[in-house]
């Protein structure tokens, strides 16, 4: 019973940093995220430190709506905030299938200094711009996923097709791709209570890289990455990330290290609604 308390919660947390997979936040959920990416450099680059909060709210069983305050800090150069993205999880089918269709809509207010990385999309070109000339270019973007997720027993396997557009300029529609498969690191009852224990982690794998454009479609001047994550239950509402994704083209960097720290805050709209005296305010 222990076990299975463990694996009911590790199902509904986020497995990867880039993919999506069917979990929705539970209605009613507030989920408070920190995290971090770290850019490691090729020869004439230079590294960057790229930390975002995340804001995840179950709006109801099949929508979840998701806030991100991003900003940036270049080794040599400066720190400045990026922007902010709204994104919304759209779930049409309840029960369980063997394919789990998860509709995403994103819109991002932001520049061209951002480096969270949180998709990788179009071509990635290398240039050493600064921080001030990045920041002056703002871009209003949309971006459309369609995530197709499936449960196989204990493991987890989750694609993205990702199409985004840029409604500040015209650079066409920009292609990207995300996979990921993972699975707890033990699957049988266990009766030990401890923290370091292996039923606390999720181990995984994710790919994902960007595809061209509509302007140009194809895999000349893109990036990919192939990456390593791994979740930990630290406490019954809280659990940290780690990933170190390796660059697999001379468009990529060689490495991206991330890690994150997330907190459930289980029936937020009931205690909020609580202490306001009004269960119909949101």
């Amino acid at each position: 019973m222990c076990f299975a308390a463990t694996g009911s919660l590790l199902a509904q947390e986020s497995r990867y940093f880039v993919t999506y997979n069917h979990h929705l936040e539970d209605s009613g959920d507030l989920e408070l995220g920190v995290s971090s990416t770290i850019g490691v450099p090729r020869s004439g680059q230079r590294a960057y430190f790229a930390p975002y909060s995340e804001f995840e709210y179950g709006v109801t069983r099949w929508r979840t709506s998701e806030l991100y305050l991003e900003s940036q800090s270049t080794s040599g150069d400066s720190s400045l905030f990026t922007g902010w993205r709204l994104e919304n999880r759209f779930r049409p089918l309840a029960a369980e299938h063997a394919l789990n269709p998860v509709l995403y809509l994103e819109y991002e207010n932001i520049n061209e200094a951002s480096r969270i990385e949180k998709e990788i999309v179009g071509k990635t070109p290398l240039d050493n711009q600064s921080n001030a000339e990045l920041s002056q270019a703002h871009a209003h973007e949309l971006e459309a996923k369609l995530i197709l997720s499936s449960d196989v027993g204990h493991w987890n396997v989750a694609e993205n097709l990702i199409v985004e557009r840029n409604l500040t300029k015209n650079e066409g529609f920009e292609f990207g791709y995300a996979f990921g498969v993972s699975r707890p690191l033990i699957t049988h009852s266990s009766q030990v209570i401890c923290r370091f224990c292996r039923k606390n982690f999720v181990a995984g794998m994710e790919f994902y890289g960007g595809l061209g454009s509509s302007l140009s479609f194809g895999l000349q001047e893109t990036a990919h990455y192939a990456a390593p994550v791994v979740s930990w239950r630290v406490s019954d509402h809280s659990w940290i990330q780690f990933s170190a994704a390796a660059g697999l083209t001379r468009n990529s960097n060689p490495l991206l290290l991330r890690v994150g720290y997330r907190y459930e805050v289980e029936d937020f709209r009931k205690k909020v609604a609580a202490i306001l005296g009004d269960s119909h305010w949101f």
